[in-house]
């Protein structure tokens, strides 16, 4: 058994060295511990120091295309590198690399294929009051769309199973951590959570610049989620809030109607014949949108298969 450990890495010659320092060469259930770094286009000497610190993969992206095109990069090296399980971590020591023992168990035990390290949110210190809540939201918005007992969605601490791996493919640039639990969730990989702990904070977040911007890009991320992959839902509920108050205003107009005093409210019936057939073309979309989350869902089918075969021809 090969356990790969990833560190996707923009720009870390600063926290890297302690990053690689806490990693471990050894876990128990595993015969090799290999490092994998993933240098997104980084400008400082990220690489340098990963070579010096003896990692023994390095992906190097041409420029910097994000976090999530980081993650799948590292993920599709680490399994052409003959990993049985990938643990992913932060280039700036965020989580406690000792609790990677924890964190691969469940998958050495067969009882996950997902495992993904549930940071204490609500004691961390360096966390606001806006991110915790921010936290737990997206956490929830994950369970209600994946149906998947996750307990910190948003945690970049995961240990994931080869033939987890292969099946994997992130579409949203920003963040790949709520993409593929829900991911998971849809297509009935075993996922557990298992607590860990982190360490304090060694630079400024990358992903929260500001409050404001924190806010925007999560709520961004979560309705682009609901959009992807509960297309037809969300458009139903749209359409409802867009078509009832023009039910109710047609009603309204056939009461009036029926009492004799039509002619003076044509305006209800023109309102209302405006908002139910505008309703009834985003329910339309939605029923497109839905067509096209089934040839997604086939395009990342075939998507994996093809890894396989590729991974197979190379006997890993």
């Amino acid at each position: 058994m090969k356990l790969v450990i990833q560190i996707p890495c923009y720009n870390e010659e600063v926290t890297l060295p302690g990053t690689l320092a806490d990693l471990p060469r050894e876990v128990p259930g595993f015969d090799s511990v290999e490092w994998l770094v993933i240098d997104d286009g980084s400008t400082d000497r990220t690489v340098e120091l990963a070579r010096a610190h003896g990692v023994d993969h390095i992906v190097q992206q041409s420029h910097n295309q994000g976090l999530a095109a980081a993650f799948m990069a590292g993920l599709e090296a680490a399994l052409k590198a003959g990993a049985d399980v990938i643990v992913n971590t932060d280039g700036d020591n965020q989580y406690r690399a000792a609790c990677i023992p924890a964190l691969t168990a469940p998958i050495l035990e067969r009882r996950a294929q997902i495992v993904v390290g549930a940071r204490p949110i609500s004691t961390i210190a360096h966390f606001s009051p806006v991110k915790r809540a921010l936290q737990r939201l997206g956490s929830w918005v994950v369970r209600r769309a994946s149906g998947a007992d996750v307990d910190d969605a948003p945690s970049g601490f995961r240990a994931i199973h080869r033939d987890a791996a292969t099946q994997l493919y992130v579409f949203d640039r920003y963040t790949y951590t709520l993409e593929t639990v829900i991911q998971a969730g849809r297509l009935g990989i075993p996922l557990v959570s298992v607590p860990v702990e982190v360490n304090g904070p060694t630079r400024e977040s990358r992903l929260m610049r500001s409050v404001a911007q924190y806010i925007l890009r999560s709520t961004k991320t979560i309705l682009r989620i609901a959009v992807l992959y509960r297309p037809l839902r969300f458009f139903a509920v749209l359409a409802a809030i867009i078509m009832l108050p023009g039910i109710a205003a047609f009603i309204r107009f056939l009461v009036f109607y029926a009492t004799g005093e039509g002619s003076g409210h044509v305006q209800s019936l023109v309102i209302g014949a405006a908002l139910i057939a505008a309703g009834s073309v985003v329910f339309v979309g939605g029923l497109v949108a839905d067509l096209i989350a089934a040839n997604r869902v086939l395009s990342a089918d075939i998507r994996s298969r093809l890894l396989k075969a590729e991974l197979d021809r190379a006997g890993r």
